[in-house]
């Protein structure tokens, strides 16, 4: 009687898989099909196990027989522990019965995958005792033919796979009994493994030659099935029993064969990133890895040699497998190089072999030997001494026979085997492929990067390696290194003489470039003291350089792009200048004479001659910073020339604003008093200009009057690079910051210490404050209505602010750039009005927002002399009215350094009336737009797109984008308030305790002084809004905005946990509680599931015996019962490890939502099996894969919930 409702339950589960698969089922009808299978898994146990059986059976179609496949595993995963221990017996045995159904030949390759992965399941949660049961009858099955060998194998592949994938649900002691149960059937195991590889690799050929075309695919099936299995040992077996099986032999054989190549190849991919452990044999291990490093030289050999010799007979399929062994032989000489370094033959064989991949046409292969350089030639870099690198004789060309000792080899390392020669070789190649093939550039000898191959982020990351290790060899063959560039340059300046270059030419020397950058920069700035090398090497390296000098300063270019490139080059040798000084004053007479040769034109439509004028500017600041004090002596012949170029107008505004930062960069290296001087000197003018009451009436007394500045292009623009040289005397003056971003602004500087900005910020700030509340108040009623249309089209988004949020930054042309770098107006001359207004509006705002930003990190000397209330007022004014990337540019530069350096007894004076308008404003506004993207598909924002060509589709990506980087700013002003460094007063969770007594908690005021956290929560108008952030933020799909409103949520749970204040503690016990198991609903906040589970550990652990909402919170949870929250409260009890707490809150989690919550299923998912093979059985079996294993549709979406 109970077959018949299990039969009806199969056959409804049935028909709902049908109907889900069926392209022509309605919505509804999917829906509901989807439904009723979400509510069998989650049903009775019982009831699923019994109909998923039935559904597995082979009267049933594949489709549904893999979805039954797929439920069972569901079973065994989540819900095992239900079943009794005889229910489980049955299971096991009824699972290991299917093994029989799926053997047949013109069985689905997915079903025989899903059948093996099951029966590892369900030996994983057993444990030991099934699997050594089992294992005779596994053995016996393998015998049977190539298709039960075949499943034998793809049992043994899935079950170490809790080992070798990281599962938090797995406890510790599971995992411990696996590893120990499976390395003791390690002697059974490889055995059995080799013995099959060896087995039907040779029928496969035995049948093939006789034409027996079935049952060679059938054993060559088998083949790849057994390296599979191999490959998942090879991850964890140790290395001397792999060797000791014959596993590494027998891999090693099947190299030579192109249908088991890259399978074998990846046996050794994942044997050669092992390193030497400490607990075997160091012989018998190296011995292993010495035969690896000989199988691997040898097929490599032969495709070095087919490659040197016959290109053209190597398809791609070759390089594909050569790509991996490279790969491979890069892996095993990063890990274990130091097993082969008493044999000096094979390991000068070795580096040869791989300085061939380096110069190797393919850009593939190269690119893998690079990152071995990088590994290899970095390790004696760590620890040389200037003796080290005194010199450039090698010792590695007699070291192969010199007798040292083993020992004293592996202490020395690679380095003495690599020859002058080497290191000149990797140079050379180095310098050639500093390009990319962007259409101006092509080579015969090399493949060079291509965007449209390796992807166009990737170039950036490519060239910075290859710039380390260029900077490697220069720190350790300095001559060879300096020798090497000049000679790359002298190829690529080819006739210096030549008035234009073509672009390939261009292209070229802008790579050598930073070839000469990155050398001298090791040389002269790196880690090596220059000034305690000796003397002969010195004498050399200035004989190069000073050369290469002299014919720079002879060349005579005047076109813009190869100007541009000069002063490149000049700037690069910065810190050789630094060494030797008496080149400097040449130097700056170049530069000066290439900024003069260029014409200031304002008809060249494409500006190149003013972009170059300003990028020789620039060199000033770089050559500035690298020669530190060489450049003081001649401040005042510079400062001359400015003079005298000012005058005949032969200097325009930007350029000056940048040399006079280079002035400010070279007074930086002389001292407080030497930058208070130059300051005075720089900013007396502007002072007179900037604090003219004429101008601030005319044009700063309201948006009117603004919108009447913007008449006067020529005064716009003075006020623009005005305000951006108060931004770069703010970022060039002051002591020489450390790397660490201070987050104790009173203890930044020394006692009696005073920034050299800080005297003249009570006469920059005022005007500033009123020209950003006229900004503001352009977007603001009644003044945004009786604008212009040119002043209104002017407020839209700027052409750079639209490819920025549309990914797109690499398509910005040379006039379309940051502020920051000074060059915002340099189409102004030309375009439209519109346009230059819009670009004035960008500039100042962003500028003006990080002066004030940058006075903040002076700390008392601006929050003690300005006036908050003008701030204030400046900032918030029509803060309701700011379009989102307006006020993320504000939180970002403004409100977040307000909030890290303001002294904490300053508190209250700023940051109540600061953060209160932008808690309320954002909360508000995010809410708005978050739901209407979450409910409606499409995020509603204040922002001004603008004319955008393109599909409505771009409209709407950049109205996201802007949604979420404000979202995520929001929650940056929440990690901040939150840093340890401004929560000093608050005790940690180990210190309370978990019982602590309620007369020892405090009051919140009494954290108000030492707790920034605990200071905004005293005012209500401000924290109300906070809070709501905090929570709402766990129902948006951002996990970057989760992961910065975490630690705010940890300081708000201390807080509860160590004051008295009772509506804190229970919207910590509720709301807080409730929403970040929410959070961890969503899949997008899987990467950060740990930390919102220590959340919910923290709140429960010390909150719930003080307050019932955490229970209460528990137990509203769909499938919680009232004595899983008792066992749970048993297991706390337990231990005192919060590790433990934590998974034991992870459980529950899981268990009382019935595994929905995805940001912890999609860990588990990591360890879902999953069938992965690179060969087509047949078009049935490729087509019953490809049903399983596709991510968004048919079977898989059934089990992903």
């Amino acid at each position: 009687m109970a077959a018949d409702p299990a039969a009806a339950a199969a056959a409804s589960a049935a028909a709902a898989i049908s109907a889900v698969m069926d392209w022509r089922s309605t919505p509804d009808a999917r829906a509901a099909a989807f439904a009723y299978l979400e509510s069998v898994k989650s049903g009775d146990v019982r009831a699923l196990a019994s109909t998923s059986f039935l559904l597995v059976r082979k009267d049933q179609t594949s489709e549904i027989r893999l979805h039954g496949f797929k439920m069972l595993q569901h079973l065994v995963r989540l819900r095992w522990d239900e079943l009794s221990a005889a229910e489980r017996n049955e299971f096991a045995n009824l699972t290991i019965n299917l093994i029989s159904d799926v053997v047949g030949p013109d069985e689905v390759w997915a079903l025989k995958s899903q059948t093996a992965a099951l029966v590892a399941e369900v030996v994983r949660r057993e444990g030991v005792a099934l699997w050594n049961t089992l294992l005779p009858s596994i053995v016996a099955l393998s015998n049977s033919g190539p298709i039960e060998a075949e499943l034998v194998a793809m049992i043994l592949r899935w079950l170490p796979e809790d080992i070798t994938v990281h599962n938090e649900d797995l406890e510790g002691d599971r995992r411990r009994s696996l590893l120990r149960g499976l390395t003791e059937s390690l002697p059974q195991i490889l055995p059995l493994l080799y013995s099959l590889l060896e087995k039907h690799f040779v029928a496969a050929l035995s049948e093939h030659s006789k034409q027996q075309m079935v049952l060679a695919k059938q054993h060559a099936g088998t083949v790849t099935a057994v390296l599979n299995a191999v490959n998942a040992y090879a991850e964890w077996a140790p290395v001397t029993d792999l060797a000791k099986y014959c596993l590494i032999h027998g891999c090693g054989s099947l190299l030579s064969y192109s249908d088991f190549r890259l399978h074998a190849c990846e046996f050794f991919k994942v044997i050669c990133q092992r390193k030497r452990p400490v607990d075997v044999a160091v012989a018998e291990y190296d011995a292993a890895m010495c035969n690896i490093f000989q199988v691997l030289m040898n097929i490599s050999q032969q495709f070095l040699t087919r490659s040197g010799m016959q290109p053209s007979s190597i398809d791609e399929s070759e390089y594909e497998f050569a790509t991996c062994v490279c790969e491979t032989m890069v892996a095993l000489g990063s890990s274990n190089m130091q097993c082969i370094l008493p044999d000096g033959t094979r390991t000068f064989q070795f580096l040869q072999q791989m300085l061939e991949y380096y110069q190797h046409y393919k850009i593939a292969l190269h690119f893998q030997s690079l990152l071995f350089w990088l590994v290899v030639l970095r390790e004696p870099s760590k620890a040389k001494s200037v003796a080290r690198v005194s010199g450039d004789n090698s010792a590695a060309g007699n070291s192969a026979s010199t007798g040292d000792l083993s020992a004293e080899k592996e202490k020395k390392g690679v380095s003495v085997f690599v020859t002058d020669e080497i290191y000149s070789t990797i140079l050379d190649v180095s310098f050639k492929r500093m390009l990319k093939n962007s259409g101006n550039v092509s080579s015969g000898l090399l493949e060079l990067w291509s965007e449209e191959l390796e992807g166009k982020s990737d170039f950036c990351n490519y060239r910075t390696k290859l710039l380390d290790l260029i900077k490697v060899i220069a720190s350790q063959r300095p001559v060879i290194a300096a020798a090497s560039i000049v000679q790359r340059i002298n190829v690529v300046f080819g006739d210096a003489n030549q008035a234009t270059k073509s672009p390939q030419d261009l292209d070229a020397m802008e790579g050598a470039q930073l070839g000469l950058e990155a050398v001298v920069s090791a040389i002269f700035d790196g880690s090596v003291d220059y000034g305690k090398a000796d003397w002969e090497m010195k004498s050399q390296l200035h004989k190069i350089f000073e050369g290469l000098l002299q014919q720079l300063l002879s060349l005579k270019w005047t076109e813009p792009n190869l100007a541009v490139i000069h002063g490149r080059y000049l700037d690069a040798l910065g810190p050789f200048l630094r060494h030797y000084p008496d080149a400097v004053a040449s130097v700056v007479n170049k530069l000066f004479e290439l900024l003069t040769s260029l014409p200031i034109t304002f008809q060249d439509p494409s500006n190149n001659s003013r972009l170059a004028r300003l990028q020789i500017c620039s060199s000033f600041i770089r050559i500035s910073r690298a020669a530190d004090k060489a450049l003081l002596p001649h401040m005042k012949n510079i400062a001359d020339t400015m003079a005298y170029l000012q005058g005949e107008g032969r200097l325009l505004r930007g350029e000056h604003n940048h040399l006079c930062e280079a002035f400010l960069v070279m007074a930086s290296s002389a001292g407080i008093q030497q930058q208070q001087e130059v300051l005075a000197w720089l900013l007396e003018p502007l002072n007179k200009i900037w604090t003219q009451v004429e101008w601030q009436t005319a044009y700063l007394s309201d948006p009117t009057g603004l919108t009447n500045m913007f008449a006067d292009s020529q005064f716009m623009w003075s006020i623009y690079h005005t305000v951006t040289f108060f931004e770069k005397a703010l970022k060039r003056s002051g002591t020489k910051k450390s790397s660490a971003t201070p987050q104790a602004p009173t203890t930044t500087a020394a006692p009696g210490y005073l920034h050299p900005m800080s005297s003249h910020l009570a006469w920059i700030l005022p005007p500033l404050l009123r020209l950003l509340r006229c900004i503001h108040a352009l977007w603001a009623e009644p003044f945004a209505q009786s604008q212009t249309a040119e002043i209104k089209a002017a407020k839209s988004m700027t052409v750079a602010e639209q490819a920025s949020l549309l990914g797109e930054t690499g398509k910005l042309t040379k006039g379309q750039v940051a502020p920051a770098d000074g060059l915002l107006d340099v189409q102004r001359d030309g375009e439209s009005k519109e346009n230059n207004i819009k670009n004035w509006l960008r500039g100042i705002r962003d500028s003006g927002y990080n002066v004030l930003g940058l006075a903040a990190t002076l700390g008392e000397a601006f929050f003690r002399c300005a006036e908050a209330s003008s701030v204030t007022l400046a900032l918030m004014e029509n803060v309701q009215v700011m379009e989102f990337r307006h006020l993320r540019q504000l939180i970002h530069l403004v409100i977040i350094p307000f909030v890290k350096y303001c002294p904490a007894d300053l508190w209250q004076v700023w940051l109540v009336n600061l953060l209160q308008p932008v808690f309320v404003h954002c909360q508000q506004a995010l809410h708005y737009s978050w739901s209407s993207l979450l409910h409606e598909g499409r995020a509603k924002v204040p922002d001004s797109i603008g004319n955008l060509s393109g599909s409505e589709l771009k409209v709407e990506v950049m109205e996201e984008k802007l949604l979420r980087d404000l979202t995520r700013e929001v929650c940056s002003v929440l990690w901040a308030l939150a840093s340890p460094a401004l929560n000093s007063g608050l005790p940690s969770l180990e210190q309370l305790g978990a019982s602590n007594r309620m007369d020892s908690l405090k009051n919140l005021e009494s954290f108000a002084s030492s707790s920034l956290t605990g200071f905004l929560m005293l005012h209500v108008g401000t924290a109300l809004p906070a809070l709501r952030i905090s929570v709402e933020v766990f129902s948006w799909t951002d996990s970057d905005a989760v992961t910065k409103v975490i630690p705010f949520c940890g300081a708000l749970i201390h807080l509860a946990v160590a004051s008295n204040q009772a509506e804190l503690r229970q919207f910590v016990a509720k709301d807080l509680f409730s929403s970040i198991i929410q959070g961890l609903s969503a899949e997008s906040n899987s990467v950060m599931s740990a930390e919102l589970v220590g959340l919910c550990r923290e709140i429960y652990v010390y909150l719930s015996d003080r307050d019932p909402a955490p229970r209460q919170v528990l137990l509203s949870l769909p499938h919680i019962k009232q004595e899983d929250l008792l066992a749970f409260d048993d297991s706390l009890s337990k231990t005192a490890s919060p590790k433990e707490q934590k998974q034991h809150m992870r459980s529950l989690l899981l268990l009382a939502t019935g595994n929905k919550l995805r940001a912890l299923a999609a860990q588990k998912t990591t360890n879902v099996i999953t069938n992965v093979t690179t060969r087509n059985r047949s078009s049935t079996a490729y087509h019953g894969s490809s049903a399983e294993e596709d991510g968004q549709i048919g079977l898989a979406t059934l089990s992903s919930t």
